[in-house]
């Protein structure tokens, strides 16, 4: 499955963004989604999993609260809606899929999307 994030962009610490990431050339609905972030010089970190049917979602303590996953699967695309930005949350996002179990493990994930900037000023 091909993946294509947007949404990123620069916004003030506690305003809010929402990203996007559509897909195509597979069944969606075989997939569980998730979005990692990687900031400058840091690991890639898993942020919200949602799996295929949306009925399940699971965060990082980091953003609990703060970030909502969301799908809809009419049309191909998974939502991340950030509220309560903070300037730590400065990354590049990314979307994956996956089409095997439930994980947050990256290595578990058969496509990534090509990321989208997110900057928060303090």
């Amino acid at each position: 499955v091909q993946l294509q994030a947007s949404g990123g962009g620069l916004v003030q610490a506690e305003g809010s963004l929402r990203l996007s990431c559509e897909a195509s050339g597979r069944t969606f609905t075989n997939y569980n989604m998730a979005w990692f972030r990687q900031a400058p010089g840091k690991e890639r970190e898993f942020v919200a999993h949602i799996n295929w049917r949306g009925s399940r979602t699971y965060y990082a303590d980091s953003v609990k609260g703060r970030f909502a996953i969301s799908r809809d699967n009419a049309k191909n695309t998974v939502y991340l809606q950030m509220n309560s930005l903070k300037p730590e949350d400065t990354a590049v996002y990314y979307c994956a899929a996956s089409s095997g179990d439930w994980s947050i493990v990256p290595k578990s994930f058969d496509s990534w999307g090509q990321g989208t900037q997110v900057t928060v000023s303090s």
